[in-house]
């Protein structure tokens, strides 16, 4: 395998052990990550889930598109929005519309219903979240029913790490010779918060959109830190759209990850070990939580711990990789 691309130094962090008592309780970027260019093919809805995601349940899905242009995904395609937001574009004009959201719904519902819209397969699809902070939740599934609660842990990923659907993950020139897939999803803020109660968790989410933790797995086992195993360049895909919060139930939502066309992993977020009220109240204890900020909430089975020996087949350069979420779309990405 070869790659352009080096590793790159970023601020990194894991996350301390919760104990039993707490587990109750826009500069520009690089043209990588979440500014590298997505085929517009692979964002189209494929399947039930995919199409209800833009259409029978797409009141407000946010985009990003093509050079950094807000958006709307409906019905009839694509509405532009950058008339809302600028000066601003990108990921700032994202941050722009999750902060002033209450005032700006009006005009979106209004676009959504009445702007000129093109087709979606005429886009390019960007990540359609914020260059804020990316937490990722760790061992947060009942794998196969019999995994164990534990307390919660968690890591850092680079933002530069974001990449929308369609893009391409470069695999790195080190020799890595484990990559995992991680379907997850992955919770959106909206609001600044810290020491946040649990029953207030989910008044502080903005929304919720598809996410895959890329992982080299051989660099993570050889380090106790993860960061060259979780946070190069683009390995964080999410998308393909943002759908925001009173869309959608995050504890009833199927989670499937395909390979080719596979089925790899196959879940229901219903099997969280920790919901994402009690990932949202851990993470505020450390750090406080700002509009745009991310958290993935883990992997179902399907990756490691009990999934049989004979079907562990790893991720390689031409694969095709897709994170499928009921209500959420399909997002993909190749690996190179």
């Amino acid at each position: 395998m070869t790659s352009r691309r080096r590793s790159l130094t970023v601020p990194f962090a894991i996350l301390s052990l919760a104990t039993a008592a707490l587990m109750g309780c826009g500069s520009p970027a690089p043209q990588t990550g979440s500014e590298a260019a997505g085929t517009p093919t692979a964002a189209s809805p494929q399947g039930s889930q995919g199409s209800e995601g833009a259409k029978g349940f797409g009141k407000i899905n946010l985009v990003v598109f093509n050079e950094g242009r807000p958006g709307l995904l409906t019905e009839r395609g694509v509405v532009d929005v950058s008339a809302l937001t600028r000066p601003l574009g990108g990921h700032d004009a994202m941050q722009t519309i999750i902060t002033r959201y209450d005032e700006l719904k009006p005009e979106l519902t209004r676009l959504a219903a009445e702007g000129t819209a093109q087709p979606l397969s005429a886009v390019t699809l960007k990540a359609p979240v914020p260059r804020a902070k990316v937490l990722a939740m760790g061992g947060n599934y009942r794998e196969f029913g019999a995994r164990q609660p534990e307390p919660m842990w968690g890591f850092l990923k680079s933002t530069d790490a974001l990449l929308g659907s369609g893009g391409t993950v470069v695999l790195p020139e080190v020799d890595a010779n484990i990559f995992h897939h991680e379907a997850e999803l992955v919770v959106v803020f909206g609001r600044a918060g810290r020491n946040i109660p649990q029953a207030q968790a989910l008044d502080y989410v903005f929304g919720y959109c598809c996410g895959h933790d890329f992982s080299a797995r051989e660099l993570q086992r050889r380090t106790t830190q993860w960061m060259v195993g979780k946070a190069g360049d683009g390995w964080g895909p999410v998308g393909p759209w943002l759908v925001t919060a009173e869309q959608v139930d995050p504890h009833a939502l199927t989670i499937e990850c395909l390979v080719n066309g596979e089925v790899r992993q196959s879940s229901t977020t219903g099997m969280l070990i920790h919901d994402c009220r009690k990932l949202v109240s851990y993470c505020s204890l450390y750090m406080t939580l700002k509009p745009g900020d991310i958290i993935f909430t883990g992997t179902p089975e399907g990756v490691i711990a009990g999934y049989p020996l004979e079907k562990r087949v790893w991720l390689k350069a031409g694969d095709r990789v897709t994170t499928r979420i009921e209500k959420l779309g399909e997002l993909e990405f190749t690996l190179t």
